[in-house]
């Protein structure tokens, strides 16, 4: 794990909705972690740089996720613990042709469209089944697309079923693999509270590069042996026990009482 990514990882599971944190409370965490306090502080002031953490006036420092960000993991939120709703029969149909001197934009922004659960079977033509148009539309503001964007809610009335559009948006082979490799691997879940905070990091961190991958499809549009299914249930369920055991540790953290057994 990466210093910054971390930092972030943290800010959703830990310190959400909330979104803001002493510094001194996250070199805390992130020292458990690994990570040297010169490390921590160089990804803060990086992230503030770049625009993604805002620092609250007076001492001491104390840093939000700005406005932007806090969408992003709002978004990611979303994505990792609401239950996908039963389809609703229409597609989110998004078209877009974004010049070449904003490259930069295009690639950012169909990067977030993935995220969001959107897959493209055409080059310029991005679709998603689930009900994220308004934040697909928050997207094209932010990036300033607005015309070079087309939205649609859309009634599918092609001759093909709709398994062969999904397979041609998505790489379900790689979202499947991702689930059935996380089904196999061994996730401990000690009952040390410092150690429970290490696991439920790992675990979190990892779950949601799965975001990538797996477009969050509803359930009546995937296959019964789904493994993500099983695996979104195991993942929940292991986080809930490592968020009770690790209570204490961050309880004690935030308050600045050392935790017992702690170097």
């Amino acid at each position: 794990m990466r210093a910054r990514s971390t930092l972030f990882t943290l800010f959703a599971e830990f310190l959400w909705p909330e979104g803001k944190a002493p510094v001194a409370l996250l070199v805390r965490w992130m020292k458990v972690l690994g990570f040297s306090e010169p490390a921590v502080r160089a990804a803060v002031s990086r992230s503030a740089a770049r625009g993604w953490l805002v620092r609250e006036p007076g001492r001491p420092a104390v840093y939000r996720l700005s406005p932007r960000v806090r969408w992003q993991v709002a978004q990611v939120q979303s994505r990792l613990y609401d239950p996908e709703a039963p389809w609703d029969g229409r597609l989110r149909v998004l078209l877009h042709h974004v010049p070449e001197d904003r490259r930069g934009d295009r690639d950012r922004f169909r990067k977030e469209l993935v995220l969001l659960g959107f897959g493209a079977p055409y080059p310029g033509v991005w679709i998603n089944p689930s009900p994220r148009l308004d934040a697909a539309r928050d997207l094209v503001r932010f990036y300033g697309l607005e015309h070079y964007v087309e939205l649609f809610l859309a009634e599918r009335r092609s001759l093909v079923p709709l398994a062969a559009l999904l397979e041609k948006s998505y790489d379900l082979a790689a979202a499947r693999a991702a689930h059935e490799a996380f089904l196999r691997q061994d996730w401990p879940t000690p009952k040390a509270p410092e150690a429970a905070f290490k696991s439920l990091v790992r675990l979190v961190h990892e779950r949601r590069k799965t975001l990538f991958l797996d477009p969050g499809l509803p359930p009546d549009l995937l296959p019964e042996d789904w493994p993500g299914t099983k695996a979104q249930k195991r993942f929940l369920a292991l986080r809930e026990t490592l968020r009770r055991y690790a209570e204490p540790f961050l309880t004690q953290t935030a308050s600045g009482v050392p935790v017992a057994g702690s170097p």
